[in-house]
């Protein structure tokens, strides 16, 4: 009976998973820019007199920690900088309504719809929509210095102290980060190679870092290769390498499917290729390998073989430099095609006006009711609805209670330390909580967060512990508000879509498996490798959606959990087909077409019927045929996922 009465006390298995800390590493050089960025703007402050300007950088640099997420240095750029520039545009128009009661409540609707649109088009335009939004709100609910301009110069000379400090080592490191990218792909792949003979789990494990390490990688370079236009030696030599440990990676499904270890030295000759990687090394290709006893043990052997020529190549050939996944458009043709895609989809739009009508629910209340420090409804709700970020519930949830546990710091720091020049050792502290807690979860970034913000808003308002009532009922107002009018009333976000995406998935891997076995003649040079690398980036994908659907509460949470074991058997599907392609590379005989078409014909049924469906459903296989085929492994397994799908729930 205690054993039952203790199981129903404990909390929901959907709620622990959103506030269980994540293992992550604690990013040192963010955590001393981050220390440095907050507190050095109040040292000034105070020297000079004017503590409200330090506070106010401080606010502009508090905006570029969060935004300073990126590892090579032109990618810092864009998301520091950038996010800056929309903060200041939105400061600058709260500040010129403030205190215009309606007009103000109008205005902030029309850039909650704006901010939500073009949070839609990638990771800095998210973060820039939060901080037009952000700032809009902080302008609009503070009284700032005058004249008007003071703010935003304030505002983003913090972000740019944050940035000078994060491109100190650019001039000695400039390649750095883009090469400890590729050679973690490498060690990545090592892994994959040593967990060949591991159980299922470990290895999908270590498949999934290969994948991430992999977008990660190729994120990088090609961003930059963007602008070089492979004029940049080192940049086509990175790119050169990034390609050839991808033969690599295909051989380890059919290395999985052995069932049996390969050799200590194969692991080891990748490790040595990563250092040769990392440390810009060139010299004697060759690896010291044994000869290869299986076909198998061949196809790792060749593609390790051919990946060692090309990390210890000084100079490749630029035209012999395949992009993989395709060298991204001028940039012109992307910001057209990117306008065009905020304005003409549905999913923006819609994300737009649920931002924009929780914001305009929030500065109404705040018109309506008294409220102490009222801008605080609206800036948890900005915080709080951000899907992208994660789900919207469970943030709420998180938000709530990062922010009752930053409040008891907070409450100690005000009530306990003077104001003055002890607030500068106090920030230094504080403010290197932020980026290490970030890594751990939103729960305990908001409870890093709350009494640096509190620190800083008691420096423009001397109100002291006074802020810390205000602070607790202003959130969880912005919360309430979150979670019913921008979850409860959309069915969307509580309906998760994660169907829709598997069966993409679905479909995307019937194409893979016919790129894989067609004739060399009848495919584009580059096609099946960019097919591979798509599927396994969507697969990625809808893994990260999963983990996102976990943290809802029911019926989303236990649905996404129903679908997870298909999700697994599409990746194990995508493996087997790579298995197949390398065995019949190394001498397998290749498989009929008819056998081929067969295959993908189930997958494309099987995608068809995930679409039309929000349940699992029965269907019916038919994939017999000679278990001597290369193909005996992939039916194996597409016979499993249509299993799956018709197993009752």
């Amino acid at each position: 009976m205690v054993d039952r009465d203790r199981v129903r006390l404990a909390p929901p298995a959907w709620l622990v998973t959103g506030l269980r800390p994540q293992p992550a590493p604690i990013p040192w050089a963010a955590v001393a820019r981050a220390s440095v960025a907050l507190s050095a703007p109040l040292a000034v402050g105070f020297a000079t007199g004017r503590p409200e300007y330090g506070a106010l950088v401080s606010m502009g640099a508090l905006s570029g920690v969060i935004g300073d997420t990126a590892d090579a240095y032109r990618m810092r750029i864009f998301n520091i900088a950038v996010p800056q520039l929309f903060g200041a545009v939105g400061v600058t128009v709260g500040t010129l309504v403030y205190g215009g009661g309606w007009t103000a409540v109008a205005v902030l609707t029309l850039v909650a719809l704006v901010s939500g649109m073009i949070s839609s088009i990638g990771a800095v335009a998210s973060v820039s929509g939060l901080l037009l939004l952000l700032n809009a709100v902080i302008g609009a609910g503070l009284p700032l210095p005058q004249p008007w301009w003071t703010a935003p110069l304030l505002l983003s000379l913090g972000g740019l102290v944050v940035l000078a400090l994060a491109l100190l080592g650019w001039p000695l490191r400039g390649g750095m980060p883009e090469r400890s990218a590729v050679a973690g792909t490498y060690r990545a792949v090592a892994d994959l190679l040593e967990a060949a003979d591991s159980d299922t789990a470990t290895y999908d494990e270590r498949r999934q870092a290969v994948t991430q390490s992999l977008n990660t990688s190729y994120d990088l370079v090609l961003a930059r290769r963007t602008r070089d236009h492979g004029r940049n030696p080192a940049l086509v030599r990175l790119l050169a390498q990034l390609n050839a440990v991808i033969p690599v990676v295909e051989a380890a499904p059919a290395a999985h499917q052995r069932g049996r270890p390969l050799p200590e030295p194969i692991p080891a000759a990748v490790r040595a290729l990563a250092d040769a990687v990392e440390r810009g090394r060139t010299g004697p290709p060759g690896p010291d390998l044994a000869p290869p006893r299986t076909p198998t043990e061949r196809a790792v052997d060749d593609a390790l073989r051919h990946a060692a020529t090309v990390v210890h190549e000084a100079d490749p050939d630029p035209d012999n430099v395949d992009d993989r996944l395709g060298r991204p458009a001028a940039l012109r043709i992307r910001a057209r095609r990117t306008a065009r895609n905020v304005l003409l989809s549905e999913a923006s739009w819609r994300y737009g006006l649920r931002l924009a009508l929780c914001i305009g629910l929030a500065q109404a209340l705040v018109s309506l009711v008294v409220l102490d420090r009222s801008y605080w409804v609206a800036l948890t709700v900005t915080f709080v609805l951000k899907p992208d970020f994660g789900s919207v519930f469970s943030r709420a949830v998180a938000r709530g209670l990062g922010t009752a546990a930053g409040l008891v710091v907070a409450a100690a720091v005000l009530a306990e330390v003077e104001r003055g020049w002890w607030d500068v050792p106090v920030m230094m502290v504080l403010a290197a909580l932020i980026p290490a807690f970030s890594a751990k979860g939103y729960a305990f970034q908001t409870a890093a967060i709350t009494p640096v913000i509190l620190l800083l808003s008691d420096l423009l308002n001397r109100q002291g512990t006074a802020l810390l009532r205000p602070r607790l009922v202003d959130s969880l107002i912005g919360c309430a508000i979150a979670l019913v009018a921008g979850y409860l009333l959309w069915p969307e976000s509580w309906h998760t879509r994660i169907g829709d995406r598997l069966a993409d998935s679905v479909g995307a891997a019937a194409r893979y498996v016919e790129l894989s076995f067609a004739t060399d003649g009848d495919v584009e040079r580059g096609e099946r490798a960019r097919a591979r690398r798509r599927l396994y980036r969507d697969l990625s994908a809808v893994r990260s959606e999963f983990q996102r659907a976990l943290t809802e509460p029911p019926p989303t949470g236990t649905r996404a959990a129903a679908w997870w074991p298909l999700a697994v058997a599409v990746e194990r599907i995508a493996d087997a087909t790579t298995a197949a392609r390398v065995r019949v590379t190394h001498g397998a005989e290749p498989p009929e077409s008819e056998e081929v078409a067969s295959v993908a014909r189930e997958l494309r049924e099987l995608a068809d019927g995930l679409r039309s469906s929000k349940e699992l459903y029965t269907v019916q296989a038919d994939l017999s045929g000679d278990e001597r085929s290369v193909l005996a492994p992939l039916r194996h397994e597409v016979a499993a996922a249509r299993a799956i799908a018709s197993a009752p729930r």
